[in-house]
């Protein structure tokens, strides 16, 4: 498959790497040739110094019509123009088209169908933070099957019930419930674990369970701490606007914003939330409202230092827990520890994304864990063909997964498996697998499964 992404910026950079060791010709285009030059050299791939809305580069870049197009600049209409001309000059398969205005996402029709598939980083976003919220003591949440099954990662700690006992252990804790833990980073380290694992303080723990019982898992690793009543806000951008519109009705809302015009449209738009002037690191502001009675703090500003100051300096003032922003990934691994509780990767989720929208297997979902550590969870529906055949009514511990991959879960008929706790479950055709791996290498054995 031919690939061709418009924008070399973290989110094109992101995805260039993702795909660079997999069968995909890819193509970058970007004005920046540095970026490009950095590029080229780590991977093996092509790049074009130009404009992605021109006619003239696009020739160069779309060479056959089977192309994946995948406009990620940042310019909504510059994504629009070029996913537009891709379409009508050169018949591309499919263009999947990056959107910040939320007015655009809700006019799609009216621009003409253009855009085959459309991601939307801001609300991707929101509607991680939205999970975490709801669901204190949590640092990731993905969601599979329509939002039916979560995917959780939890920090252990020692009061956690599991917390120096093998696995094994969570089936007798949780009878009722069907969970498991399929991925466990030490010391940042990934490992793939079994039964007889046994899970350490510090350990970062991913579990799939139902999205019901998420909170019942969480304080089996860790004590979950009382529910947000008062959270503050720092950024009143569009992230900041969209998350304090979804949740001024439930929680006492405070939100920081510097630029005045900004201020006053907050203003307007929101009904219960206090909208303060000020910046979100201005130390006697936070005294003033009394930081130290907040449950949450977010910091969601465009600017990663000013995110990482204004939540340190929160923390420092007694917030009980800080959330932030962070678009350069590689700050997530030298923050200091306890310096803040959860930092959120917009070019983790974007990336993730657009991953699942590359497949004509029936993939239905593609998350990277964490960047650049080769840990993913892959979703995708059994169908019966030349590779499933001879597996289909056999334990599903049976299929020939390659070496550090595993079927983290089953569902079927509203029902979640754990294959681990179920040894004798069998394989069914449209039977929904989340299997987790270990490295890009092995992507394609697992598609297998789901090829129709």
């Amino acid at each position: 498959m031919d690939i061709v992404i418009l924008g070399a910026g973290k989110i094109g950079t992101g995805i260039a790497t993702n795909l660079a060791k997999q069968n995909y010709n890819i193509t970058v285009v970007d004005f920046n040739a540095e970026k490009l030059q950095s590029l080229q050299s780590d991977f093996d791939l092509a790049t074009i110094i130009g404009s992605a809305s021109s006619p003239e580069t696009l020739k160069k870049a779309v060479t056959k019509k089977d192309t994946v197009v995948l406009a990620v600049t940042n310019s909504d209409e510059t994504n629009l123009i070029a996913c537009q001309l891709c379409k009508n000059l050169f018949s591309v398969k499919r263009t999947i088209c990056r959107l910040s205005n939320r007015a655009y996402l809700d006019h799609l029709n009216a621009l003409g169908g253009y855009v085959d598939v459309p991601i939307s980083p801001v609300s991707e976003i929101t509607s991680h933070l939205l999970d975490l919220i709801e669901h204190p003591g949590t640092e990731q949440i993905e969601s599979f099957i329509g939002g039916e099954v979560k995917l959780v990662s939890v920090k252990a700690k020692k009061d956690g019930m599991l917390v120096n006992r093998a696995l094994k252990s969570l089936k007798d804790d949780l009878q009722n419930i069907e969970a498991s833990v399929t991925a466990i980073f030490r010391k940042n380290k990934p490992l793939i674990p079994n039964e007889e694992t046994v899970i350490k303080e510090g350990d970062e723990v991913y579990f799939l369970a139902k999205k019901d019982d998420v909170d019942d898992v969480v304080s089996e690793i860790r004590n979950q701490g009382e529910r947000h009543k008062r959270v503050m806000i720092a950024g009143g951008g569009k992230i900041g606007f969209e998350l304090a519109r979804n949740i001024e009705d439930k929680l006492r809302l405070k939100i920081i914003e510097p630029d005045k015009d900004r201020c006053e449209f907050l203003s307007s738009e929101l009904k219960r939330s206090i909208v303060l002037r000020g910046n979100g690191s201005d130390e006697d502001l936070l005294r003033t409202e009394n930081i130290e009675n907040i449950d949450l703090f977010c910091a969601v500003t465009n600017d990663d230092e000013a995110n990482i100051m204004a939540a340190f300096l929160a923390k420092k003032l007694g917030v009980k827990k800080t959330i932030i922003l962070l678009n350069n990934y590689s700050y997530i691994n030298i923050l200091p520890k306890g310096f803040v509780d959860v930092a959120l990767s917009p070019q983790r989720l974007t990336v993730s994304m657009v991953l699942q929208h590359l497949y004509n297997d029936d993939v239905t979902q593609e998350v990277i864990l964490k960047m650049a550590s080769g840990v993913e969870a892959i979703a995708g529906v059994v169908h019966k063909n030349s590779f499933t055949e001879k597996y289909i009514d056999k334990p599903v511990l049976d299929l020939p997964l390659p070496k550090g991959s595993l079927v983290g879960a089953v569902y079927r008929n509203e029902n979640l498996f754990s294959p681990a706790r179920t040894k004798d479950l069998l394989l069914k055709e449209s039977d929904r697998l989340i299997i987790f791996i270990s490295s890009k290498t092995e992507k394609q054995e697992i598609t297998k499964l789901f090829a129709s």
